[in-house]
């Protein structure tokens, strides 16, 4: 809830950012906070402390465009209203985010992504597909609106499904399935949101870890679009026992948190040390065969570990480059398991929460922020 006519929402923010106005995105958090996540483009000032012991010297470093909004940047709201304060007794108009960086957690922009034709055809022509990379700007999370001849698919949606929803009314596309490529840790699936207000059926790879009906995926099944267009399902466990990517014939691979475009998946979420061991073996099979694909497919994740700037830049790269990418992880199957399982990070906050509540298909009752806030965690490099 807004407070005051100086408080500024994340809604407002994001749009603000969206559309490119010239505004200043003052981040006082401490440093520590900061380099777990943050957004793009904004200026930080470990000022926390001070601000909390009212040292008029808390600001002092702050040098900013005066003829700019500021946006004051915290933790949870608090002291950026303090922040807040100091920026307008400076002659600057100054606002303080609401919620903080936890509520920054769902915000989100967008990218378009052009798809080459398939071979032999030309733009236009019934191979044309388009896709939209939904973006979670501080979380990191990835999702996809994939359409062709009008029918669309929603690849690990992770914001809200009217989003998405709108996004393909707009386009005069119909939604017809929710694809997650596995069960998620870090953040709520919205599958089953979209397969409420649309009635597009859940496909999951095939798993015993969920309750709830769905529609079962099993390797080199296919989801047809259009009469020229099919997504494949290709199995990949490693991440996740279930885990899947889907295949756009020799042009694209949504490889869900199987790869990134600069980094693998975590093998170890919800997993006893054994089962990460499994798993790692599992993930180092499945790349090996990912890697003999075209290098020129276009690598579409479903998260990535940095702040995603409102650029409407997709975050992509081919094949080739990714391969490039990780190459600092050993080709040798029992090197690349030691080496993986020694550059494990922290676990996401409230995965164990997350992972139950995307078992069930369920959300929780109210605000979601409690649950996925906090950076993303699910890539090793």
């Amino acid at each position: 809830m807004v407070k005051d006519k100086n408080d500024i929402t994340v809604d407002k923010l994001r749009e603000w950012l969206d559309k490119g106005k010239a505004i200043s995105v003052l981040d006082v958090r401490p440093e520590a906070e900061r380099a777990e996540w943050s957004i793009p483009g904004s200026v930080h000032v470990d000022a926390y402390q001070k601000l909390w012991e009212n040292d008029p010297e808390a600001l002092a470093d702050v040098h900013l465009p005066i003829d700019n909004p500021v946006v004051a940047v915290c933790a949870k709201g608090r002291t950026s209203m303090l922040a807040r304060e100091r920026l307008e007794a400076a002659g600057y108009k100054a606002y303080s985010l609401v919620g903080g960086m936890k509520a920054w957690s769902l915000a989100w922009n967008s990218a378009e992504i052009v798809i080459p034709p398939a071979k032999g055809d030309v733009p236009g022509g019934p191979s044309e597909v388009f896709v939209i990379q939904f973006r979670r700007t501080g979380k990191g999370c990835l999702s996809y609106l994939v359409s062709a001849g009008g029918r669309a698919v929603v690849i690990d949606p992770s914001i809200d499904a009217k989003v998405y929803i709108d996004a393909a009314a707009k386009r005069g596309w119909t939604i017809v399935a929710s694809l997650d490529t596995h069960v998620h840790a870090d953040h709520l699936s919205r599958a089953r949101q979209i397969e409420k207000l649309t009635g597009a059926p859940v496909a999951l790879p095939e798993t015993t870890r969920v309750s709830f009906p769905y529609q079962a995926v099993r390797d080199s099944d296919a989801l047809p679009l259009s009469t020229a267009v099919a997504l494949s399902a290709m199995r990949t466990p490693g991440h996740t026992p279930e885990s899947v990517c889907w295949r756009l014939d020799n042009r694209a691979i949504f490889t869900g948190d199987t790869l990134f475009i600069d980094a693998v998946g975590r093998p170890d979420l919800a997993a006893t040390a054994k089962g990460a061991e499994q798993r790692a073996h599992a993930l180092w099979r499945s790349l090996d065969h990912l890697f003999t694909l075209p290098a020129s497919l276009l690598v579409l994740p479903s998260h990535t570990d940095h702040p995603v700037p409102f650029d409407k830049t997709p975050i992509m790269a081919t094949l080739g480059q990714v391969k490039e990418a990780v190459s600092g992880l050993p080709s040798n199957e029992k090197e690349f398991v030691s080496t993986l399982l020694s550059r494990i990070p922290p676990p996401p906050p409230m995965y164990d929460e997350i992972v139950k509540l995307n078992e069930k298909g369920t959300m929780p009752p109210g605000d979601v922020t409690d649950f996925e806030a906090g950076a993303n965690r699910c890539a090793v490099k």
